[in-house]
């Protein structure tokens, strides 16, 4: 039996074994899918805390509770471990490490370089590998081919090799990793038709495409799309400031055409590791076959700004109280880069307390959602929302619109809100400053 025959009958079966590098937001979720659906999975992370979590059958991972991860520890149906080696008792392995930009905003693909030398050490025939992490089209053929290929193996024959971009969204409680549709693309038609083949055990709706380089696009396209939306309309809200014009009022009433619009809103800036981040992948490998993506790059010049003109409509709103900034006690209302989750990874946030703390602001914050240590906030206090908490603040900053914060009762006891959510739609005060 060929090795293409005998995987795709091992994971019909259930029976074959398989890793996920890699136990974030985007591997945890994966590998739990794997084993409720009878998989043997093995985490592989250089993190010990991680590791020794899921071994207590704990979750660190908001989309994934204790209470689903515990029984499939307890079963043996899900481990982790630090230990690559045992990479070579796996039949297919799941690569969902971090892809951050560096400093001058190129990739940084060290991490996916990393996994794939671990597992071509230990890469066995039959083997299927598939990489998750966001990254630029070619990555799988150009970096992690080559690799695996120099074990003297063939691919689509001895091992196996595809791209499928994850599409999670943390805090999504209708969207989740078993009914995201998963877009797949392999090397050659037998990796795909394996990869297809492994996420239709855990996966509601797999959707296959003609190579690597197509799935890697999708995901770029995707959050692209997003990036490049988000940077138009606030260049409305930046252009509707200046007119005096409502652009929450707008919005809205150009979302009643039943066609040809999509509502996007305006806000402090993107956060995350996707949005920000993705749609540079691609301008980057644009540039490479001499393209210039102006799209791109114009969008990510308008949203990197938000984060300014929050901290200058927090100076108006001093100002019409005969304020600066310089002194003034703010309190900026969530940290997490969006509503209702605890990460806080690229967060607009972030940059507005720092704005402000360059302006001389005493400035604190409260988020009930992030309550890990923040070293970006290591010298911002924490405050809480009780009356004596808020006393002496100057001006609260709505950044993150969690849903666990009585907003009227802040507008009634402070005397000044600068809303950058639109979480005060409809109300109407002297006291309160909308981006």
């Amino acid at each position: 039996m060929s090795h293409h025959a005998s995987l795709k009958a091992k994971i019909a079966a259930g029976e074959a074994r398989c890793a996920v590098i890699g136990l974030g937001y985007v591997g945890l979720p994966l590998a739990v899918e794997f084993a409720k659906n009878g998989l043997e999975v093995l985490g592989v992370d250089l993190d010990t805390r991680k590791v020794a979590a899921i071994g207590r059958g704990e979750s660190y991972i908001q989309d994934v509770p204790s209470a689903e991860l515990a029984p499939l520890v307890k079963a043996g149906k899900l481990a982790a471990t630090t230990d690559f080696a045992q990479l070579g008792a796996m039949d297919t392995i799941n690569i969902a490490v971090p892809t951050p930009l560096g400093k001058t905003r190129d990739p940084d693909i060290s991490y996916i370089v990393a996994a794939t030398d671990e597992i071509a050490r230990y890469l066995r025939d039959g083997t299927l590998v598939i990489l998750e992490s966001t990254t630029y089209p070619g990555t799988t053929d150009e970096v992690i081919l080559p690799k695996l290929e120099a074990t003297g193996r063939k691919v689509g024959e001895s091992f196996f090799l595809a791209f499928s971009p994850e599409r999670v969204d943390p805090g999504n409680p209708k969207f989740q990793t078993r009914n995201i549709p998963k877009v797949v693309g392999g090397i050659t038609p037998a990796c795909t038709e394996v990869a297809v083949a492994l996420y239709q055990r855990a996966i509601e709706t797999v959707v296959p495409v003609s190579s690597s380089r197509v799935a890697e696009t999708v995901k770029l396209l995707e959050n692209t799309f997003r990036s490049v939306n988000i940077g138009l309309v606030n260049e409305i809200a930046l252009m509707c400031a200046r007119m005096n014009i409502n652009v929450w009022d707008v919005i809205d009433a150009a979302a009643t055409k039943p066609f040809g619009f999509m509502p996007f809103y305006p806000g402090p800036g993107l956060g995350g590791h996707c949005i920000p981040i993705d749609p540079f992948y691609l301008s980057w490998k644009a540039r490479l076959h001499g393209f210039e993506a102006r799209f791109i790059e114009l969008a990510g010049e308008v949203n990197s700004h938000m984060p300014d003109h929050v901290v200058e409509v927090v100076a108006a709103a001093l100002n019409s109280q005969r304020k600066s900034v310089n002194g003034a006690q703010i309190l900026v209302l969530g940290v997490a880069y969006k509503a209702n989750i605890d990460d806080y990874r690229e967060s607009p946030a972030l940059d507005v307390i720092k704005l402000l703390q360059g302006r001389g602001a005493q400035v604190s914050y409260h988020d009930e959602w992030v309550t890990a240590a923040i070293p970006e906030l290591a010298d911002v206090p924490r405050r809480g929302l009780a009356a004596a908490d808020l006393k002496g603040v100057d001006v609260a900053v709505v950044v993150t619109n969690h849903k666990n914060v009585d907003y009227a009762g802040l507008l009634a006891s402070l005397p000044l809100v600068v809303d950058s959510r639109n979480v005060y739609k409809g109300v109407e005060s002297p006291k309160l400053f909308r981006l």
